[in-house]
């Protein structure tokens, strides 16, 4: 995907402000009181998604052709995937190639969730700050047995409903934002008004950021100290939308962090305030040409991470249907 060659840069404002410690607790202690209210605080933002939501997305698949929005996983080493995912064959032994009769090629496969490379989704109890995870479960649930609550279980029947795509870079007129660029809440109304889509109540919002196509012109970079994600301010733009989920092509957060003394504001902000389920590093590259060729930037959207009842996360899969 090239930026269109007929759409001209959009200006665009100075670099948002970085917050103070107490700007930030201050915004989070907002976002958690208006994010909470009406909501089951046992599944989070997840409740605004109401099945009529699923019916109404379902009715407006047009030629049902499905799209992935993750990512290959990887098993090499690179800049921003020091311990990558294992896969080895278990079998059949190599004696056995040649044997007669039935055998089974069988495989193994291990995974550091929460990596910087590949897709996946966070649960709830992912995110602990001062002491707790969402809605005031204390911390001590996490343990190395296992998370006790707020798990990927709350997720073990999938999230499918309206998906939404708002691509930060094509609305600048740039192939991807740069690593520690910021998107604003401004960014994300301009880029309603450009796509001629408006993110609604119990709606599956991805940002893109064209961090995977500048990985695959330029080369893998350290992610964890450098990339492009949301500011912290643009938070409030998914509460009043009343977003049930968010996904980006990054990690949500831009590195190096708007917020002093706190890495990852936009984590903490959806997750432990908004209680939004968030999808790190997701690949949108084949989904942008297929909303064009169809003029529409929605569609319907499944997610089916794994069933790992006591996890913190999983990989993920989402389709768009279009």
């Amino acid at each position: 995907m090239s930026a269109r060659s007929s759409h001209p840069a959009t200006p665009h404002s100075a670099a948002p402000h970085a917050l103070s410690e107490a700007a930030f607790r201050s915004l989070y202690r907002r976002l958690r009181d208006q994010a909470g209210e009406g909501v089951d605080r046992r599944r989070g933002a997840l409740g605004r998604l109401r099945p009529e939501h699923v019916v109404a997305a379902a009715a407006e698949v047009r030629c049902g052709r499905t799209v992935s929005l993750a990512a290959p996983i990887e098993t090499g080493p690179g800049p921003d995937d020091p311990q990558p995912a294992s896969h080895r064959m278990i079998g059949p032994v190599p004696q056995e190639d040649d044997a007669h009769g039935l055998r089974f090629a069988l495989d193994r496969f291990a995974m550091n969730v929460h990596g910087d490379a590949d897709s996946h989704l966070d649960a709830l109890c992912h995110v602990v700050f001062d002491g707790e995870l969402y809605g005031g479960v204390p911390a001590s649930t996490v343990t190395p047995e296992g998370a006790g609550a707020l798990t990927l279980d709350l997720v073990r029947d999938g999230i499918v409903g309206r998906g939404v795509l708002l691509d930060i870079p094509r609305l600048r007129g740039v192939p991807w934002l740069e690593p520690g660029d910021h998107v604003t809440a401004e960014d994300l109304v301009a880029a309603e008004g450009d796509q001629h889509v408006t993110v609604g109540p119990g709606d599956l919002l991805f940002v893109r950021v064209g961090h995977r196509r500048r990985r695959r012109t330029l080369g893998a970079w350290d992610a964890a100290q450098a990339r492009a994600g949301l500011h912290p301010t643009a938070m409030p733009f998914l509460v009043e939308r009343r977003v049930a989920a968010l996904g980006s092509d990054g990690n949500n957060d831009t590195a190096p962090s708007a917020v002093a003394g706190i890495a990852f504001p936009v984590h903490v902000l959806a997750m432990n305030a908004m209680g939004l389920h968030l999808m790190d590093y997701l690949d949108f590259e084949e989904l942008v040409p297929a909303c064009e060729r169809q003029g529409r930037w929605h569609f319907l959207c499944v997610i089916a991470p794994l069933r790992l009842p006591a996890a913190t996360g999983s990989p993920v899969n989402p389709i768009a249907v279009l």
